[in-house]
Formats: structure tokens, sequence, C-alpha cells
């Protein structure tokens, strides 16, 4: 049986998607030809404007609809602390705890030579940058807490960013999140709790 063009490109879009096989594709798209054509409008241009409207913080790298982000921007936040993560996933997941009140850097990755992923491919330069107070951001940096994914990545990631600011010589204090969170897990998947006891169980490195 030969399938609808219209079907065919829709579905071969969605297997592009993390995490979707054929299958899955498939499901979703006979899904959607049973929900009104405003819903489908609404969709499609939610998605079409998802990269129009939205910008890197030029501070911290999040996800956000203006320069800096909320989180920068609030002053009720402490400047002094800030926590690393991969992706903009993991600040969701943390903010979910209500238990950290500093601020966030955001990777966009891990450090992997298998797929071409060098240091220079992630946001490491700018969280030194920030770290020696280069974008006049208010209030001296005194911990880096490091909450790089515990897999070989996340981990290869963590050290070599404890090895420059180790070279800087930067009088702070810098921090791994502590146990609870299992060795090849990745933190946007953790519970509020397993996060807040890493937070408060956090290690010097």
């Amino acid at each position: 049986m030969k399938i609808a063009a219209p079907l065919v490109r829709l579905i071969e879009a969605f297997e592009r998607l993390p995490g979707i096989g054929p299958k899955t594709a498939q499901r979703l798209v006979y899904y959607l030809l049973h929900v009104p054509q405003s819903e489908l409008d609404e969709f499609s241009q939610a998605i079409s404007e998802l990269k129009v409207k939205t910008i890197l913080c030029s501070i911290c790298k999040n996800v956000s609809e203006k320069d800096p982000c909320e989180i920068c921007e609030d002053r009720r936040r402490d400047k002094g602390v800030i926590l690393v993560v991969e992706q903009p996933l993991d600040i969701l997941a943390f903010e979910k705890t209500r238990k950290f009140n500093g601020v966030y850097h955001v990777l966009h990755g891990a450090i992997n030579p298998l797929e071409n992923i060098g240091p220079d491919e992630i946001y490491i330069e700018d969280l030194l940058k920030r770290v020696s107070g280069g974008n006049g951001e208010i209030g001296k940096v005194k911990e880096v807490i490091i909450a790089t994914n515990p897999t070989m990545e996340g981990e290869a990631t963590a050290m070599y960013i404890l090895k420059k600011l180790k070279a800087k010589n930067f009088n702070l204090k810098v921090t791994r999140l502590g146990v609870g969170i299992p060795t090849g897990a990745h933190l946007e998947f953790a519970d509020e709790i397993t996060l807040s006891e890493a937070i408060e169980g956090r290690r010097l490195l």
C-alpha cells in the first residue's frame, strides 16, 4: 500500500527526532490526521517560531526570549556561585528543586572526541571569561559547581574545566555534584530529591 506523500514527508521528519523510531513516527502522523486544522496551525506556528523568537543569553548561554535571561537578571540570585550544566534542560531540573539560588552556565554539550566535539565546540571559554570577570558580571565568582552528566564525556569535560580553572589560578572553590546521581545517568531525568542531595553533598575537586 502506498502512503500519501504528505504523510511520508512528516513521518520522515519525525524519524529524524531523537528517540522516535519509524513506528512511533507513523502513530504520531496518523494521530495528527484527526486533530482539528486550527490546532495543527497552532502547532506549526509554535515550531516555526521556536528559533526565530529565542536567543542564547550572552552571559549564561541558556535559551531565553531576552538577553540577559531572567535568571541572570534576577538580583536575588547569588552571582558568586555558578552551576555548570551540559544542556538547558538541566537548568529546568535544578530549578524544580528550589534548592539552588546561584546562577548557571550552559555548555551545550560535552567533550566527545568520537563525535568530533572538542572544548572549542562548547561554551567553556565563555565560562572562563565569566569567572575572570571579563563580562562585567556583578559580584565576584567564589564557587563553580560542575554539574555535567556522570558519563565518560561528562567526566572528561569536568576534568578539563577543572584543569583550565586551576591553570589560571582563580581564587575560587571548584566542586562536583555529590552522591545520588548514578553513573551514566542524565540530569534532566533525575528527580528533585536526588538533585537536591547532589547539590548539598557536592565535593571539592
